[in-house]
C-alpha cells in the first residue's frame, strides 16, 4: 500500500497561518494607525523573536505602537445618570455682574482736592488741547497725547511738566496762544479696573486742567529733569536732534469729574493745599 507523501503548505498559507496566530490574541484591540515599508531581513528575525506569548501583551499594551485596546461606544458615554458621589461640591454658577449703581463712592466736596492732586501725581501721560495755530485748522481745538510728571514719585507738587520738541505742531499752538487744557483719566487707577468700569465711564475720575504753558526757567530745569526723567527714564535717550525743552504749566482752573452729572470747580487755593488721596 502506498503511503501518499505529505505536502509541506504553500507560503501564502503559511502567512495566513502566522496572521492568524498573532490576531487571535488580540481580540479587543484595533489599529489606529498603519505604515507600510520594506520589511529587511534583520526586521523579520526581530518580529519573529518577538512574537511569542510572553512578549505579545507588551507589545499591545505599549500606548505607543500600533494597537490600542479597544472599548465599546457606552463605555465613553458620560455617566449623567449617575447620582454625584457623597461630599462632592456641586458646581456653582459664576456671581452675577454687578449691577450699573452698585459701586458706592465716597463723596463730599472736602475730598474732592485730594483726589485732583492723586490724578496729578499718578497719571504718567495726559491729554493736551490747545488752539490750532495751523494754516488748514486756525482757531480750532488741536489735541494730542504726551507724557508728564508732577514731580519724582515721592515729591508731588500738583503742576504737571512736560518734555516737548520745537518740531511739534502744539509747540507752534502754544507760541501763538499759550492757553491750553489738560485732561488726566482716571484709567490708570484701581478703582476702574476692579470694578470692571469702562474707563471712559463718568464713575472713573478725571481731571481737567486748564492754565498757561510756559518754558521752564534755568533755576527750575533740574527739578524738571527729576520729574520727568524718574517717571519716564526712556527720555533720556531721545534723539538731540530735536531740541527737547522742558514746559510746564501754570495752573489756573481746576475741574474734577468723579460720578455722574457735571463737574466740580476746585480752586487753586484747595488744590495746591491738599494731599493727594485715592480717587
Amino acid at each position: 500500500m502506498s503511503r501518499r507523501r505529505g505536502r509541506r503548505p504553500g507560503p501564502r498559507l503559511s502567512w495566513l497561518l502566522w496572521c492568524g496566530a498573532l490576531l487571535s490574541p488580540a481580540a479587543g484591540y484595533v489599529i489606529v494607525s498603519s505604515v507600510s515599508w520594506a520589511v529587511t531581513n534583520e526586521v523579520d528575525e526581530e518580529l519573529d523573536g518577538a512574537s511569542t506569548e510572553e512578549t505579545l501583551p507588551a507589545l499591545l499594551g505599549d500606548s505607543g505602537s500600533l494597537w490600542q485596546r479597544s472599548f465599546p461606544a457606552s463605555a465613553h458615554k458620560e455617566d449623567a445618570h449617575l447620582p454625584p458621589p457623597e461630599g462632592a461640591a456641586r458646581a456653582r454658577s459664576p456671581p452675577a455682574p454687578p449691577g450699573m449703581f452698585s459701586y458706592p463712592r465716597e463723596g463730599g466736596t472736602r475730598l474732592r482736592p485730594g483726589i485732583a492732586r492723586f490724578l496729578a501725581h499718578a497719571s504718567a501721560w495726559g491729554c493736551l488741547a490747545t488752539v490750532s495755530a495751523h494754516e488748514k485748522i486756525p482757531g480750532l481745538p488741536f489735541g494730542t497725547c504726551l507724557p508728564i510728571s508732577d514731580g519724582p514719585f515721592d515729591n508731588s507738587t500738583g503742576i504737571p511738566f512736560f518734555y516737548v520738541t520745537p518740531k511739534d505742531l502744539l509747540v507752534a499752538d502754544l507760541m501763538k496762544n499759550p492757553m491750553a487744557s489738560l485732561l488726566l483719566p482716571e484709567s490708570e487707577g484701581e478703582f476702574c479696573r476692579k470694578n470692571i468700569v469702562d474707563p471712559e465711564d463718568p464713575r472713573c475720575a478725571r481731571l481737567t486742567l486748564t492754565g498757561r504753558m510756559v518754558a521752564v526757567s534755568p533755576e527750575e530745569i533740574e527739578f524738571a529733569k527729576q520729574a520727568m526723567f524718574s517717571r519716564h527714564p526712556v527720555m533720556r535717550k531721545w534723539p538731540r536732534p530735536y531740541e527737547w525743552f522742558f514746559m510746564k504749566m501754570k495752573v489756573e482752573h481746576i475741574w474734577l469729574q468723579k460720578w455722574y452729572g457735571g463737574v466740580a470747580d476746585i480752586s487753586r487755593e484747595e488744590y495746591f493745599r491738599a494731599v493727594p488721596r485715592k480717587a
